[in-house]
């Protein structure tokens, strides 16, 4: 299958980055509706150094992880979700049929069921050479993304260092208005 959106297409569209980054190409995609994503396990994944150390196999919760990202990557393609992330809200008949071990191409297809203002609900199938390994129902809130730029952290703390009686040169000049104001009205 040919790659539709690779790598760097996904750091562009979805928050995580390694080693939470679980997808490593999108082979399909309609947006809002399906898509088909790839995720290559392979033996050097921080996770298998204890989920098993005398046999490695991804964890399911990373499985769920991986589709999750995938089915949010649809929902992102659409330009009415630019800036917003998608926070997993719920997952329902989950079912592990078969370990996922280094080696294996995690192929994930997923399918809106349904979609209601900023919440909605996905079908996820996770196969491994055309056999599933793992399906769920996911239901998504979206969420508009929070930046931080690093002049507003160092704003929070030079409030938070400055204490509660400290202000802004301009906060003083807005109260001395505000009581020059006041003491006119008498």
């Amino acid at each position: 299958m040919d790659c539709l959106l690779d790598s760097e297409d996904l750091r562009a569209l979805l928050p995580h980055r390694y080693p939470m980054l679980l997808v490593d190409k999108i082979l399909e995609l309609t947006p809002g509706q399906r898509v088909v994503g790839l995720k290559n396990v392979t033996i050097n994944e921080p996770f298998f150094a204890g989920h098993f150390p005398s046999q490695a196999i991804m964890p399911g919760v990373l499985i769920v992880e991986s589709m999750a990202q995938i089915a949010g990557l649809m929902i992102l393609s659409l330009a009415e979700h630019q800036g917003k992330i998608p926070f997993l809200a719920g997952i329902d008949k989950v079912k592990f049929r078969k370990p996922v071990v280094p080696g294996d191409a995690l192929i994930t297809e997923a399918t809106v069921i349904k979609v209601r203002g900023v919440i909605g609900k996905v079908r996820m199938i996770a196969r491994v050479d055309g056999v599933v390994v793992t399906e769920c129902d996911m239901t998504f809130a979206l969420k508009e993304a929070v930046h931080h730029t690093p002049a507003d952290v160092l704003e929070k703390l030079r409030k938070l260092h400055a204490g509660p009686a400290a202000s802004t040169e301009q906060e003083r000049t807005d109260a001395q208005r505000s009581d020059e104001g006041d003491s006119n009205r008498v």
